[in-house]
């Protein structure tokens, strides 16, 4: 398995517009309503969010330069202080103290976050994540190599999907 960091929306140092904040509110209430996930609304009173993951993507994959492992850690940890702690992960300090409270080297990972290899490592996810033709997350992308051939890919889900819709999508791609 490979995960890649799809990177939904650019940076910027822009409040989020209250038009977006309202789609937002309203796809969490949609999670909510259809796999029983919990968020914390708080976090739209607490916190100043702007329209951005690319600083979390970036975390994530700086975590994994310290230890491979740690990118899953780091994921895990983002989507838990955004979605549960009212934490905003478009903020480099929220993001050194998760480095930190995941047993990373702060640091190391405060360095790496703006370095010119994890923005180049970024980009590259970006391009292959465009390259399956991805626009939903999380999705999953199904990798197969008839004998001889170049690897193909497939796209199992694209956003949530339940249990049910991805063994129906296997079933049709496996045949």
């Amino acid at each position: 398995m490979v995960d890649l960091m799809g990177g939904l929306a650019p940076d910027t140092e822009q409040p989020m517009d209250a038009q977006t904040r309202d789609y937002v509110q309203s796809a969490w209430r949609a999670v909510v309503q259809r796999s029983g996930a919990r968020f914390n609304f708080a976090f739209w009173d607490e916190c100043s969010p702007r329209r951005t993951t690319y600083p979390a993507c970036r975390a994530v994959i700086a975590a994994g330069l310290q230890r491979p492992q740690a990118r899953k850690l780091m994921y895990e940890a983002v989507q838990s202080a955004y979605f549960l702690l009212a934490k905003n992960p478009s903020e480099e300090r929220t993001l050194i103290t998760l480095a930190e409270e995941s047993g990373l080297d702060a640091d190391r990972f405060a360095a790496d976050l703006g370095s010119a290899a994890v923005n180049q490592q970024l980009a590259n996810e970006l391009t292959k994540v465009r390259e399956f033709g991805v626009t939903g997350f999380p999705s999953l992308i199904w990798q197969w190599q008839p004998s001889g051939d170049e690897p193909r890919y497939g796209l199992l889900s694209a956003g949530y999907t339940d249990l049910d819709r991805l063994q129906a999508r296997w079933a049709e791609l496996v045949g």
